[in-house]
């Protein structure tokens, strides 16, 4: 496992001027993320999470508190925090190796350096034969796993991802599920996913971070203990669905495995 350094999320806060009134979105959020663990955060909407993303990655910088990455505060975007949204944002005028290359725009690396990386990303999401293909020509699957390929081609120290599978069918989704658990845990990667889908936050999670609204806030933080947590059919699985969604549920009606939109 490579050591990219603990995130330290310290009493952040987060308002928003709306209509001359100031709304708070986030309220004294404090959360540790160890090198290499994959955080699931999971909350309805209007709970704050994809705004406590942007604020990870850096996109929003007037908050409360402070954000840690090897214990420096984060001040704006960089080359070591990667996001994955939920529309892939591919260039269709560009063939998938082109890209996936945007992840390496602002890299000094040498040329054959980068084509290597390009090259090797795209087989880790199983797109090798796929390089010189146009977006259009892929399916709505294959192109989030071309977004994923070009979030990690520059080997970052967080990846993020924001409702990455939200669109997609859910036999598709289920399978990038899979492929992305895959990836995260052979590369060692530390990953941050936001969601409203409960069994998603399971599945890929080693810890659950729930969230409650008005203001966004941590209700709490579940453990992902064993494998059998992991597995869809197990009862160890659906216990912890049931503990996620009742924490849930005291603020918002819910669906079995999924939160109302």
């Amino acid at each position: 496992m490579t050591d990219h350094g603990t995130l330290e999320i310290r009493n952040v806060g987060k308002r928003f001027d709306v209509a001359g009134q100031t709304v708070a979105a986030l309220s004294d959020i404090n959360l540790s993320v160890a090198p290499g663990e994959f955080v699931s955060i999971v909350g309805a909407s209007g709970c704050g999470k994809s705004t406590l993303l942007r604020l990870i990655v850096g996109l929003e910088r007037d908050y409360d508190g402070e954000i840690l990455l090897k214990g420096n505060r984060l001040a704006g975007p960089t080359l070591g925090r990667a996001i994955v949204f939920q529309e892939h944002r591919l260039f269709p005028w560009l063939r998938v190796e082109d890209n996936v290359a945007l992840g390496l725009l602002k890299s000094t690396l040498p040329a054959d350096e980068k084509r290597r990386l390009v090259r090797e990303h795209l087989d880790l999401v199983g797109l090798g034969s796929f390089a010189k293909a146009y977006p259009a020509q892929l399916s709505g699957g294959m192109s989030q796993r071309v977004a994923i390929a070009r979030a990690l081609v520059n080997r970052p120290d967080i990846l993020l991802l924001d409702e990455p599978f939200g669109a997609l069918d859910a036999l598709t989704r289920a399978y990038l599920q899979a492929e992305l658990r895959r990836i995260v845990r052979s590369e060692g990667i530390t990953a941050v996913l936001v969601t409203h889908d409960v069994e998603e936050a399971i599945f890929l999670g080693d810890r659950i971070v729930v969230m409650q609204p008005r203001p966004g806030r941590i209700a709490e933080i579940l453990p992902v203990d064993s494998s059998s947590q992991h597995d869809r059919a197990s009862p160890a699985f659906a216990h912890l669905r049931e503990i996620v969604l009742n924490g849930l549920g005291a603020h918002h009606p819910v669906l079995p495995g999924r939160l109302a939109a």
